[in-house]
């Protein structure tokens, strides 16, 4: 045979070959029993852009759900001061509205327990919040956790970074955990600096092609630190100078906690759990735990999600908390993206009379997640949600809040994102003092926002609206 029909047949075996790969590629997509529209949304990826498909399916598709990250006798150990010191205090939540919630996250997460005797301070802008966290590591004594999906090498960063070095070299073990793909744009010297230091510094999932092409799409977005066991910050903001500055059209409006009492205890279990999963070293003396009196008279709990566990955590509860609201549900959050389930609850409740109110940026830091956030608007409207659109920067907060009796701050989104491929940690309050505080401040930005007519939003452009449509297929991937 001459060249030419060796080409031929060397050409229609890569087609055969590849058309194979791709054709498997969807049969597994389709056994992995997902939901349907995400199974979907990745066979239209696989059909319509086989090469490129198939490419972000090894790096985003693959589902970790059979993985363990810590086994159940080390959550045991991790859990076991901790669950010594919520059996010894008397009953939290007796005839509380949010009952079957808390028990709800105690009975599916290895961590989180109620506490009660908590002092909550609230933060609603970067500067105050780290004002806050560099007093408190100025006066650490024995050790300082943190862990953040973004710890940038600018002003802040620096200014957090030596303010640990300077505890480091006063004997402090301090001990830090950072995003691999979140500080990508970090050079190593930024964190070459504190492990010079003394201080251990690891990196979450570290991704490097090919052995952990699939940990990228799975990434660790809690932003938690712990102080002597005692004191711990959680809620939405990163270290990063554009948390101070906004992103150059107005203010960066974001929540953030100060939890001090049992509650810590919480936070201290999420973060040995994330050090853990890293660094193989599992720590659960006593010193991490210490004895901690009453500080105030909140009831907090601390709940985590991650894409490996069974259950999917935070959204399920979130899912409760909105079909128990039986006055109000306020909602805060930069990205809405939400899932089949979560959107027919919010408007299932807000058919029923509910007040419900969703809070978004008017400008989005990420295009297409923004674009695909606006397709999610006319269905809520139309079901009786009101939507804000907050115009005085960007709106990065993640707060919900519901009857004066529950809250909750932290890192998780309502999207697919937070709910499905992340690690995320939230404090849910019960307590009407938190809610009112919380409550205030969703009403105080409700000021900075416009209210968005059902009318008047259906008669924006139809690039518009087929941009977003477009968009929103690809929800369940972004």
């Amino acid at each position: 045979m001459d060249i030419a029909v060796w080409n031929s047949i060397f050409v229609a075996v890569i087609y055969i070959l590849y058309f194979a790969v791709i054709l498997t590629t969807i049969f597994v997509v389709i056994l992995d029993n997902r939901s349907p529209v995400k199974t979907m949304a990745w066979i239209l990826v696989l059909f319509f852009l086989p090469v490129a498909g198939w490419i972000l399916y090894l790096f985003f598709g693959r589902s970790t759900r059979k993985e363990h990250l810590i086994s159940r006798k080390g959550y045991a150990r991790l859990g076991k001061r901790p669950m010594a010191a919520y059996q010894t205090q008397p009953s939290v939540m007796e005839g509380h509205g949010k009952q079957r919630l808390v028990d709800f996250f105690a009975r599916v997460n290895n961590n989180a327990l109620p506490f009660s005797g908590n002092r909550v301070e609230i933060y609603t802008d970067t500067v105050s919040m780290l004002s806050g966290l560099l007093k408190d590591i100025c006066r650490a004594r024995h050790h300082i956790h943190l862990e953040f999906y973004i710890f940038e090498d600018d002003a802040v960063g620096r200014l957090v970074r030596d303010a640990l070095i300077d505890r480091a070299r006063e004997g402090v073990k301090i001990r830090v955990l950072y995003d691999d793909v979140g500080c990508w744009k970090v050079p190593h010297d930024f964190y070459e600096q504190m492990l010079c230091e003394g201080i251990e510094v690891l990196s979450f999932l570290k991704v490097r092609f090919p052995r952990f092409t699939s940990k990228v799409n799975y990434r660790n977005h809690r932003k938690i630190v712990v102080i002597d066991g005692r004191v711990g910050f959680i809620g939405g903001m990163n270290l990063a100078e554009r948390y101070v500055k906004g992103l150059g059209k107005g203010i960066w409006r974001d929540t953030h906690v100060r939890l001090e009492g049992k509650a810590v205890y919480g936070l201290q279990t999420a973060f040995l759990t994330d050090w853990y999963a890293i660094d193989r070293t599992l720590l659960t003396s006593a010193e991490y735990f210490p004895p901690i009196p009453e500080k105030g008279e909140v009831v907090a709990q601390v709940v985590t999600s991650d894409p490996v566990g069974e259950w999917r955590d935070i959204m399920q509860g979130l899912m409760m908390a909105i079909c128990s609201a039986r006055k109000y549900f306020y909602v805060q959050t930069p990205y809405f993206l939400p899932n089949e389930e979560v959107m027919k609850a919010l408007q299932t409740v807000a058919l029923s009379g509910v007040d419900v109110r969703l809070m978004l940026p008017k400008r989005g830091d990420a295009w297409v997640i923004h674009k695909g956030s606006f397709s999610y608007l006319s269905e809520m409207m139309k079901a009786g949600v009101k939507v804000y659109l907050y115009k005085k920067g960007f709106l990065h907060s993640k707060l919900m809040v519901c009857d004066d009796e529950l809250s909750t701050v932290g890192s998780t989104n309502m999207d697919f994102r937070s709910f499905e491929h992340n690690f995320e940690a939230n404090a849910f309050f019960y307590d009407k003092k938190t809610a009112l505080a919380l409550k205030e401040i969703f009403l105080a930005d409700q000021k900075a926002c416009f209210q968005l007519s059902a009318r008047v939003w259906e008669k924006r452009s139809w690039k518009n609206k087929v941009t977003e449509s477009v968009v929103r297929l690809l929800a369940p991937l972004l």
